[in-house]
């Protein structure tokens, strides 16, 4: 029988983690003709977390907890859980349930008809705030339109991997992870299958809307240029009018004389341009700051130790 990785990441989610092994496993015990194992990620928690999943894997040999050594971010978590995964398919899942884990058996069913890759597509965001439908609207949309990588709109980290999908995923050298990227450039025979979200079992959300704002920068210069490319189109164009207004000036000063210009209309064009180019460099400055966050060459994670059978490995 092949074996299914479940990768979870986990990050201060005590009150979650009794309603997820509840409900993941017989879900996984249920699928016919294939074993499992849970790969759980402990991402630094400062609650019980590490605890209890050490407990569960004590009880349950097809629990592994790999503990890392403080909190990297949910991204470096997940390249941990996925490099750890000894399964023919991966499932990346969340512990907050939000995602049914009765859509694991449906994606396994894609994979057996030939796919690599099944993605696992909110049918809707009902279960999201107002704002939140709408940045995330807008994420995509703006996404894709500056990328040549397409992310498809409302698919998260869950969905199916084969091991050839996964294996390729570790050539990937960034230590600046975007995970959703990340599985979208790699490509392979995708498919899709739609489900409904529902509202998270226990615990609160991580990602405040500071969080999410940086996520959004880190997928937009992590596959594109073209906000670089930008400043260029506007440069040439504030110096094509300054051209033009010049010219004008000239022929005006020629036919009517020197008149005495307004001080108000200067102030307000070297206020503008100076806007216009300290935000042109705080555009460059996310391209060199990943440069040089890239050049250090610093793994994406460091793990403490692995909790398996009973057993602690360094």
């Amino acid at each position: 029988m092949h074996l299914l990785s479940l990768t979870v990441p986990f990050y201060n989610e005590s009150e979650a983690i009794v309603h997820f092994f509840a409900n993941v496993i017989p879900a996984l015990e249920a699928i016919p003709n294939m074993r499992f194992e849970i790969v759980c990620v402990n991402d630094g928690s400062r609650d019980d977390t590490l605890q209890q999943l050490v407990a569960v894997s004590e009880r349950d040999p097809r629990v592994r907890v790999i503990d890392l050594t403080r909190n990297f971010g949910k991204e470096a978590a997940l390249s941990a859980a996925i490099d750890e995964a000894r399964g023919d398919v991966i499932v990346p899942f969340d512990a907050d349930l939000q995602d049914p884990p009765e859509m694991i058996s449906l994606l396994v069913d894609k994979w057996r008809e030939g796919y690599d890759v099944v993605l696992a597509k909110r049918a809707n965001r009902d279960s999201d705030s107002g704002l939140k439908r709408w940045t995330a609207a807008m994420f995509y949309r703006m996404h894709n339109a500056v990328s040549e990588v397409k992310i498809p709109q409302n698919v998260g980290d869950f969905r199916l991997m084969s091991r050839e999908v996964v294996d390729a995923l570790k050539l990937l050298p960034e230590t600046r992870r975007f995970m959703k990227g990340l599985f979208a450039w790699v490509g392979y025979r995708t498919t899709v299958v739609e489900y409904a979200r529902v509202e998270r079992v226990a615990g609160e959300t991580k990602f405040s809307g500071w969080k999410l704002w940086n996520f959004a920068l880190e997928g937009f210069t992590s596959f594109s240029t073209l906000p670089l490319r930008v400043w260029t189109y506007l440069g040439s164009a504030v110096a094509v009018f300054a051209l033009l207004r010049a010219f004008y000036l000239v022929v005006r000063t020629l036919v009517e004389g020197v008149d005495v210009p307004g001080y108000a209309s200067l102030a307000t064009a070297v206020l503008l341009l100076g806007g216009v180019q300290l935000i042109g460099i705080g555009v460059l400055g996310e391209y060199v700051g990943r440069i040089y966050f890239e050049s250090k060459k610093r793994p994406v994670y460091l793990i403490r130790r692995r909790h398996e059978a009973g057993q602690e490995h360094a």
